[in-house]
């Protein structure tokens, strides 16, 4: 037991606080995050459960907000035992979601109603979601032209890597994921210095990449192919698309490496586009000035915009995240903790053999046609 006040607060001890309050109060409901980022995520979330009953608020746990790796892991060690009725833990969903079980912080996040996840990778995933960046980058240059279509882009870009992508599940549910890590995907899928006249030429060098990617693999797992399918179906059952893929990839290296340089181009195209209007429209040198300078206090920065869009209310994951929260709030007995007994050979997931539950099961056929 800790020393400290704060390291002993509980579910238990926030509804005794809650009782002590008057009938007519709203019943408060903390809500742990793992990251001072994920606080307006959630927000978003949670907000719309508000009532004259309840009240959510979003906060950091005493300790994680010290730590600058692990957080999840940590937060995981500090609250998973207090969770209940009055305390909740809202993390990522990383890889724990779809290795289904595979890891303790799978099972607790499948098994536990108090924590709830993303299901996509990261929040930076959600604020990326495609049909939404249009809407961005007029936010950020404040033109509404439209030049290019980031939605397409994004879906062909998920398209190419999907294949890959099931590969990266299939090692992670195993004991041999270091063969094949989150980074090799990652470092695989770059789709390198991004301009709108050279996106398909993008685009077809990570599908170069990605075909000899999997040839290897093929190689290398020659008797993997009912594994590999089995691993396939099973990721669209979870909600995985071939169109959706970028979902749940890593979240930085999207944010980072694929939509940031691609919306830092378009706004750039887009600021020069309405420059040159307001040059053009201007009747003399000191409107001109004028326009230009209160037009450049305008325009947004990038990133900023893209960490604060809420497009992603329209997602698929977003409205899983809602479901399983009204869920928690409707059915109060299963609002106590779960301390799950399961191990990984409980979940039935494909890809592993009855005879070894962590090893991907041996195809009877050749390793062919993976894809």
């Amino acid at each position: 037991m800790g020393k400290r006040l704060t390291e002993n607060i509980s579910s238990k001890y926030l509804e005794a606080a809650n009782r002590l309050n008057s009938k007519k109060s709203r019943r408060r409901i903390v809500a742990y995050v793992e990251s001072y980022d994920d606080i307006f995520f959630w927000r978003t979330v949670l907000s719309r459960f508000e009532n004259n009953e309840r009240s959510f608020e979003v906060m950091l746990p005493a300790r994680v907000n010290k730590l600058e790796r692990g957080k999840k892991a940590a937060m995981m060690r500090l609250i998973t035992e207090r969770v209940g009725q009055s305390m909740i833990a809202c993390v990522d969903a990383d890889y724990d979601y779809l290795i289904q079980g595979r890891s303790s912080a799978s099972r607790q996040i499948l098994d536990n109603p108090c924590i709830f996840h993303t299901y996509a990778y990261a929040i930076e995933n959600m604020q990326c979601y495609a049909p939404s960046l249009h809407d961005v980058s007029v936010a950020v240059s404040l033109n509404d032209h439209f030049i290019f279509d980031m939605e397409e882009y994004m879906r062909q870009f998920s398209q190419a890597i999907f294949p890959l992508f099931v590969w990266s599940i299939w090692y992670y549910r195993t004991p041999r994921y270091t063969q094949f890590t989150i980074t090799d995907f990652c470092r695989i899928i770059e789709t390198g210095n991004f301009s709108i006249a050279n996106a398909p030429a993008n685009l077809q060098n990570v599908r170069r990449k990605v075909g000899a990617k999997i040839a290897q693999l093929q190689r290398e797992n020659p008797d993997a192919k009912e594994s590999y399918l089995q691993v396939k179906d099973d990721l669209k059952r979870l909600g995985v698309t071939p169109d959706t893929t970028y979902l749940y990839i890593q979240g930085h290296h999207l944010f980072n490496k694929v939509v940031l340089p691609m919306m830092k181009k378009i706004c750039d195209q887009l600021v020069r586009e309405r420059e040159i209007e307001i040059s053009r429209q201007s009747m003399h040198s000191t409107q001109r000035r004028n326009e230009l300078s209160c037009y450049t206090r305008s325009v947004e920065d990038i990133s900023a915009m893209l960490r604060k869009n809420v497009g992603y209310m329209f997602s698929e994951p977003f409205r899983r995240i809602c479901q399983d929260v009204e869920q928690f709030l409707n059915n109060k007995t299963t609002l106590s903790p779960v301390h799950s007994d399961k191990t990984e050979s409980d979940y039935n997931v494909p890809g592993k053999a009855k005879s070894d539950p962590v090893a991907p099961q041996k195809a009877k056929g050749d390793g062919n046609a993976l894809v």
